[in-house]
């Protein structure tokens, strides 16, 4: 029973940092949201390696936290830079009760984690146009210009990962 609220309290740590504000109205909101973002990715990842039964669920996981990974780190150098403070783990602990809901109404894990990929990078790239197109800090506009495409390639292979475990995510 432990290990199975364990399992789905970091299912939705992963899906909660990708909910939350659209938009980013200064530096400090922008990287805030981002490495939240990213840090709920590459843990969702890292629970769908272990808890995923299909192999294109696991392959898509193995991808998040390489491609999430990579833009954290990416992001944390320039936030250091600048003095700005990135999102934790243990910052999004608070937010995970939300997604034990909706992990509880699946039919499976590989549903549920297919379904949140799909919401949580709609939200990540709504966050990301913004700064890219609006942000005052010339080095987090170009972060959040490269790094679009990546995000936006997710949501098309996330939205077909959904579609193939019959989630309603892709439907949206």
């Amino acid at each position: 029973m432990a290990h199975t609220f364990r399992t789905v309290t970091l299912a939705a740590v992963i899906s909660l940092a990708c909910q939350g504000a659209f938009a980013a109205p200064d530096n400090d909101d922008f990287v805030e949201d981002a490495s939240a973002k990213g840090v709920a990715e590459v843990e969702a990842g890292k629970l769908a390696q272990e808890k995923g039964s299909a192999a294109d669920v696991k392959s898509f996981a193995d991808m998040m936290v390489k491609d999430h990974t990579a833009a954290n780190e990416k992001l944390k150098a320039i936030a250091d830079s600048k003095k700005l403070e990135v999102s934790t783990n243990q910052q999004l602990l608070d937010k995970t009760k939300a997604l034990i809901l909706e992990l509880r109404s699946s039919k499976s894990f590989d549903q549920a984690y297919a379904n949140n990929q799909v919401k949580a990078h709609e939200a990540t790239i709504e966050i990301f146009k913004d700064e890219a197109a609006n942000g005052k800090d010339a080095e987090l506009k170009a972060f959040a210009q490269k790094t679009l495409p990546t995000l936006e390639a997710h949501l098309v292979q996330a939205k077909a990962l959904a579609k193939a475990h019959g989630g309603d995510a892709a439907k949206e």
